[in-house]
């Protein structure tokens, strides 16, 4: 008899729960039930995710997707109030094709094994697609070799000029040793650049204005890593290939 009368009150109790999940939301109100239905309520809950636990992993995937989803759409925002000193600032190296129609921002550090990695994949995305433009943002994130070797390279750009910077750049991004004035002026040297200029460059006001600005924006744009490259109005936190920065492309290009 006992058990009867607590199995008959356990089917109330879900019958009340369905009850109450099919209602409004503003009509569930556990407050409102006494502390048996409640606890009957709560019962059948759990009994139901231990019968039926994907659903646990299909509300975290929706979870993860709208999340995902709001996240992509603060991104589109944070690139539309910050675009003209992406693609424009005045400063920045600007490779590629100057006149393209898609533009890639790549925010980089010399000393990130990822950002070497897709200094290639790059190179290869622009061989084979000859209308986009490329913006480099000297972004040192990773210690004092960084911001040294990032310093040199804008220093290079203020004193002789864009394509000595795409030299220094490529150097830079391939060189192996540890960066220091005894180093970095002997890749200037052999280079055939003026070496005590650019020395004396690197703690120039306008250099260190520079990497300020980019730093700044970067901090706008809530970027903690690199490489992170911006494709039009999309952030891509992050390294990608070639092929899939070329899917990013046409998806833009729509």
């Amino acid at each position: 008899m006992i058990r009867l009368t607590h199995s008959l009150r356990t089917v109330r109790a879900a019958a009340a729960a369905l009850t109450l999940l099919a209602a409004p939301a503003t009509a569930l109100d556990l407050q409102a039930m006494s502390d048996e239905d409640r606890a009957a309520f709560r019962a059948e809950i759990r009994a139901y995710l231990l019968d039926n636990p994907q659903v646990i992993l299909e509300a975290v995937e929706l979870l993860e997707q709208r999340q995902a989803q709001a996240e992509a759409q603060a991104d589109v925002e944070l690139v539309a109030e910050n675009k003209q000193e992406l693609v424009n600032d005045g400063y920045s190296w600007v490779g590629g094709n100057p006149d393209g129609d898609i533009t890639v921002v790549e925010f980089m550090d010399y000393r990130c094994g990822y950002c070497r990695r897709a200094v290639p994949e790059i190179a290869q995305l622009l061989k084979q697609d000859g209308n986009i433009r490329l913006v480099i943002k000297e972004f040192p994130i990773l210690g004092e070799a960084s911001v040294l070797s990032s310093r040199f390279a804008v220093a290079v750009k203020h004193v002789a000029g864009n394509d000595a910077y795409k030299q220094v750049h490529d150097a830079l991004i391939e060189f192996s040793g540890e960066p220091n004035e005894v180093s970095l002026r002997r890749l200037a040297e052999g280079l055939g650049l003026d070496a005590d200029a650019v020395m004396d460059g690197m703690n120039a006001p306008e250099v260190s204005q520079e990497l300020q600005q980019t730093r700044a924006l970067a901090q706008r744009l809530k970027i903690s890593g690199t490489p992170t490259f911006v494709v039009e109005d999309e952030l891509l936190r992050g390294f990608l290939p070639a092929d899939q920065m070329a899917l990013v492309v046409a998806e833009q290009r729509g």
